[in-house]
């Protein structure tokens, strides 16, 4: 307990580390390369060597900050030593830029030494990841944890939580028909609670029977308590308020984003254009069928718009029907397995950025007949409907392919209520980060139709409507 009030200052103090072992790196390539007479003319003096320096620093804090390079006891290793090496790089592409304009281009001559930080610098990240992760397991070991459940199988979280055995150790799990009493008597032997799904008055119970005893509490949110957390606290008199204008974005919010949108869409078309002629050449000449890929799809207030891809199947490839891409599906064509393996079969969805039918960021765009399924048995799936689809998204980026409809809903609506122009940068960011892992995109088993299948609030079946191929960046396929 002693340790645990000092965990945000380890935190503190690695990241801080980290972050001066960087930047004294930096400060001996430009005292010792860059800001000689002979490289930049006339070289800075003091406070202007400090000035690059700390920006140097700024730079790195901001990156690692976006791309969560920090959390070293909260990730998975591989999820911090990804976001580490994206941050050295971005970091040390956006230090050259910046010396490149501060040298009038004289630097161009001069990249080795960029180069050579750059390694260097891999090289230490990876290994502070490392030995910052084994430090903090050794002072902060996963805690004994127990499990209460009700009606629904607490089997699939169990998996989950064993996937994390660095943050959890599940001792004991217990029904909610068991009763309170019982279940008080067995959460007094446990350092943490974790509370899944069950009706609110038990839940509340046990949430103020943990609060008084200082336990530590995990909880499985409902759709009403994300709708709380964005709610805004009134005290016209002294009885606290909570207002909830449940509008979903503002008209300013709205109109940032629009413009995030158009430019960054802009961006990236004319970025990707060489690769996009040549993904439509090879998609063409494999079997002469269309190049591109069209489906209906759901966004803002339900409103129906054709989604635009690559195509990456063999034409005709549903005839059986509409199903969810499987693990080593035959359908897809040779061409069409690389380009959904680095997800270039998504670039089109740019111009249906560029048109307003989509955003950068937002719910995944759902098939009209499959979201008309899942309203039967979770009626509120439409309100993720308050904000444009989205090429990546909240759902996307923390869900897997085949996370189960009512989990999505929540992280959407989680989305949705929590946004702001920040979230979306953050969103992209680690969108591209988890390009890397093959485990938020892979495909579902053969016998699976949709994600659906796995989740007990949904009823097995086959999709419904057109065949063909979708994925939002990070996240599910539909095809």
């Amino acid at each position: 307990m002693n340790r645990e009030r000092y965990k945000r200052l380890y935190s503190f103090a690695s990241s801080l580390l980290v972050v001066a072992i960087q930047t004294a790196g930096f400060a001996y390539v430009w005292y010792n390369y860059y800001n000689q007479r002979n490289v930049i003319g006339s070289p800075f003096w003091r406070r202007g060597n400090w000035v690059m320096i700390m920006l140097y620093a700024l730079i790195i804090f901001l990156f690692s900050k976006l791309f969560s390079a920090f959390k070293v006891g909260y990730m998975r290793l591989l999820d911090v030593v990804i976001s580490q090496i994206l941050s050295v790089l971005f970091t040390n592409f956006i230090a050259y830029l910046q010396l490149l304009l501060v040298g009038h281009w004289k630097f161009m001559k001069h990249s080795l030494p960029m180069i050579g930080l750059t390694l260097v610098n891999l090289a230490v990240v990876i290994a502070w990841t490392f030995i910052a992760r084994k430090l903090y397991i050794a002072l902060y070991p996963p805690k004994n944890t127990i499990l209460i459940y009700d009606t629904h199988d607490p089997d699939r979280f169990l998996h989950e939580l064993a996937s994390r055995k660095d943050k959890y150790v599940v001792g004991d799990v217990i029904s909610l028909a068991e009763g309170l009493d019982a279940i008080e008597e067995k959460i007094v032997q446990f350092e943490s609670v974790l509370i899944g799904d069950m009706p609110s008055h038990e839940r509340n119970q046990l949430l103020k029977f943990c609060f008084d005893k200082d336990i530590r509490c995990y909880c499985s949110p409902k759709i009403s308590d994300i709708m709380i957390m964005s709610a805004e606290r009134m005290h016209f008199f002294d009885t606290p308020l909570l207002l909830f204008r449940n509008r979903g974005l503002t008209v300013e919010q709205q109109a940032m984003k629009r413009v995030m949108d158009i430019v960054l869409s802009l961006v990236f078309i004319v970025l990707f254009s060489p690769i996009l002629l040549i993904i439509a050449f090879l998609v063409k000449v494999y079997d002469r069928g269309p190049v591109f890929y069209r489906q209906k799809r759901l966004t803002k207030d339900g409103k129906v718009f054709d989604i635009l891809k690559f195509r990456s199947m063999s034409v005709n490839s549903e005839k059986a029907g509409a199903r969810l891409a499987a693990k080593n599906d035959n359908r897809v064509t040779p061409v069409g397995r690389v380009i959904r393996q680095i997800h270039f079969d998504e670039l089109p969805q740019f111009f249906n950025i560029l048109k307003g039918d989509m955003s950068l960021v937002g719910p995944r765009p759902e098939r009209p007949e499959i979201a008309a399924e899942y309203e039967k048995i979770i009626p509120e799936f439409h309100m993720r409907l308050k904000v444009k689809a989205g090429l990546t998204g909240y759902a996307q980026v923390y869900g897997k392919y085949n996370t189960t409809p009512y989990d999505k809903l929540k992280l959407d609506l989680t989305y949705i209520e929590k946004y702001s122009l920040l979230m979306d940068v953050q969103l992209i960011a680690t969108t591209i980060k988890i390009l890397f892992q093959k485990e938020n995109t892979e495909g579902v088993e053969q016998w699976q139709m949709t994600a659906a299948d796995r989740d007990d609030r949904i009823p097995e079946g086959p999709a419904s409507g057109d065949g063909g191929s979708e994925t939002s960046l990070g996240g599910e396929r539909n095809e």
